[in-house]
C-alpha cells in the first residue's frame, strides 16, 4: 500500500495550527495508510520542528522538511504582487519538482484546516483528465465576483460564470503539471495581471486551470464562516482559531482544540493580536526588499 502524499507549507508561527491538523488527519485514518508529510517551511525554528516531529504518530506520519530556498527551482522567481499574503503561498506551485518522481499525485492542504473524515477516500479520487481536484469557492463562486474573482476575464477571453475554486485543498497529479508546464503559465499569468490578483495564487490557478478542473464534494473544504453539523474539513478562513479575535463558530474553534490537546502544544491559549500584524507587515516588507533586489 503506497503512502498518501500530503503537502503544507508553514512559518513558525502557525506550526501549532499545523500540529492540530496533523492529529486529525492521524486520527481518522481508518486505512492502513502511511502519510507521507512533506513541510515547506519558512524559517521555522529547531526547537519547533523537534516540538511538531514529538506530536506526531511515528507509526503512521513521517515528516520530510524542505525549505523555501530549496523548494523554488532554479532560475525561477516569486510574483511579487500587492497583497499582505506570506511568499510562502507560491510554494504549492512548485510541488512537482522537488516531490519524489515516483509520487504522481500528490493532496496539498493549507495549515488551517481541520479533517474529521477518512482522507485516504479523498486521496483515490480518480482525476481522470482533469489538472486538479479542488472545492468551488464559497464567497466568490463565479469570476464575475467583484468581492474577489477574476475581474478580467473578458480580456482573457473567459466566461463571467466560469466557475472559481479554493485553493487551500488541491489534489494534484505532479507528472502533468510538469509535462504541461502549469506552475510556469500559472507564475507568469500573475506577473501579468498583478492589480486584478487579489488573491494572486487563487488568480493564477484558476485563470490557468479554468475548466480543467474536477470540482469536489464542499465539505472537504468547509469555510469555519459558515455552519454545518458535521463537514468533512474544516477550514479556518479569516482569523484563525489560535486567536483570542477568531469570531467564528465556536464549535469549530472547540474542535480545533480538541486536536491540538493530543499534541506537544496541549497547553497553548488564544493569542492577541500583535504577533498577526507584526507578521502581515514582515510579508510586505519582504517583497519590497526582493523589489528593489535585497532578500
Amino acid at each position: 500500500m503506497k503512502p498518501i502524499t500530503i503537502v503544507v507549507a508553514s512559518d513558525d508561527n502557525y506550526l501549532v495550527l499545523l500540529a492540530a491538523l496533523i492529529n486529525s488527519i492521524e486520527t481518522n485514518l481508518k486505512t492502513g495508510n502511511t502519510i507521507d508529510l512533506w513541510i515547506i517551511e519558512d524559517n521555522v525554528s529547531s526547537f519547533n520542528k523537534k516540538k511538531l516531529q514529538s506530536s506526531v504518530n511515528p507509526n503512521i506520519t513521517n515528516l520530510f522538511w524542505q525549505s523555501m530556498a530549496e523548494v523554488i527551482p532554479q532560475g525561477m522567481s516569486l510574483p511579487l504582487d500587492r497583497s499582505s499574503y506570506p511568499l510562502n503561498i507560491y510554494m504549492r506551485l512548485f510541488i512537482p519538482y522537488f516531490i519524489p518522481k515516483e509520487v504522481e499525485k500528490v493532496l496539498y492542504l493549507d495549515v488551517d484546516m481541520i479533517v474529521q473524515k477518512d482522507i485516504s477516500t479523498l486521496f483515490e479520487t480518480d482525476l481522470g483528465d482533469s489538472l486538479v481536484a479542488a472545492v468551488l469557492d464559497p464567497r466568490i463562486i463565479t469570476f464575475d465576483n467583484a468581492w474577489g474573482g477574476v475581474l478580467n476575464y473578458e480580456e482573457l477571453g473567459l466566461d463571467a460564470k466560469t466557475r472559481y475554486f479554493n485553493t487551500g485543498l488541491l489534489l494534484i497529479p505532479t507528472k502533468k503539471w510538469l509535462e504541461q508546464d502549469i506552475p510556469v503559465k500559472i507564475i507568469n499569468c500573475i506577473d501579468e495581471n498583478k492589480k486584478f490578483a487579489n488573491y494572486p495564487d487563487q488568480y493564477g490557478m484558476n485563470v490557468v486551470l479554468a475548466h480543467q478542473w474536477l470540482e469536489l464534494d464542499p465539505l472537504w473544504n468547509h469555510f469555519c464562516t459558515f455552519e454545518h453539523p458535521d463537514p468533512y474539513l474544516i477550514h479556518y478562513v479569516q482569523r484563525k482559531p489560535i486567536f483570542k479575535s477568531y469570531n467564528n463558530s465556536l464549535e469549530f474553534q472547540k474542535i480545533f482544540y480538541q486536536y491540538l490537546s493530543h499534541t506537544a502544544w496541549k497547553n497553548e491559549k488564544p493569542r492577541g493580536e500583535s504577533g498577526r500584524q507584526l507578521k502581515k507587515i514582515k510579508n510586505i516588507l519582504d517583497k519590497v526588499l526582493k523589489q528593489i533586489g535585497i532578500g
